[in-house]
């Protein structure tokens, strides 16, 4: 596929089939994913795959709120966010991925590879006082970086997925449920499949069905501007 139409299809798939995902398209995305760019090469990402039944349902075990797991009226979802009927369409269509990969990081290993002698002006900064010695944590970032590259490499594919965030009283159990040591931090993770069609929007009209499909954010929200976001020579 042209690299611009894989930027201009990507999107956030929250429903899919049950067609299996390929295992060598996974392994494409993870060798894509390491390829990110990232501070001072240090590459302290980490990434736990999940790809079999079995492991999909103990992740939405760990990371879902008792309430949903146990009676579906109530709760939240791995978005975040308190109870109600649209995170409990959200969570039931997430549900439906067959890989999902949580992507760690690991900002001691930032720690350790700035105080490296090649990193010795950085090294200086990060022996500054407070927890925080970047005002920007370049570990998640990359992180970041890496997902979306996941994303991009998941359009190429044929397939859909969709980055989230596990909501942070759900963290420690996920953590002990998969033995992540206590050095990676969760940045988010990378839910995949095969996109199947959205369910319907709740109150959105539609001919025999009372409802149409969600088309996605951009149908609901614009778009911004490029001229409303970009600032040449200066704001």
């Amino acid at each position: 596929m042209e690299f611009q139409d894989v930027v201009r299809r990507r999107r956030m798939v929250r429903r899919f089939t049950d067609e299996p995902v390929p295992p060598q398209a996974v392994d494409r995305m993870l060798r894509n994913a390491v390829r990110a760019p990232n501070a001072g090469f240090t590459q302290g990402w980490a990434f736990v795959v999940l790809d079999t039944p079995d492991g999909v349902a103990r992740f939405w075990s760990a990371t879902s709120p008792r309430a949903v797991v146990g009676a579906g009226d109530g709760g939240g979802g791995a978005a975040g966010g308190a109870g109600g009927a649209r995170e409990n369409r959200w969570l039931a269509g997430m549900r439906t991925a067959p890989v999902v990969v949580v992507v760690l990081t690991s900002r001691d290993a930032y720690l350790r590879r700035y105080a490296e002698d090649d990193k010795a002006r950085a090294a200086a900064q990060a022996a500054g006082e407070g927890d925080a010695p970047w005002d920007v944590p370049y570990w998640h970032v990359d992180a970041g970086m890496a997902s979306l590259l996941m994303l991009q490499t998941a359009v190429d594919e044929g397939l859909g997925a969709c980055f989230f965030g596990v909501p942070p009283g759900q963290v420690e159990v996920l953590r002990e449920a998969f033995e992540v040591p206590a050095e990676f931090l969760v940045t988010g993770v990378v839910a995949v499949g095969h996109a199947a069609d959205p369910a319907p929007r709740e109150g959105a009209g539609g001919p025999g069905t009372g409802a149409a499909p969600s088309g996605g954010s951009p149908t609901r929200r614009p778009r911004r501007a490029l001229a409303d976001v970009v600032h040449r020579g200066g704001w």
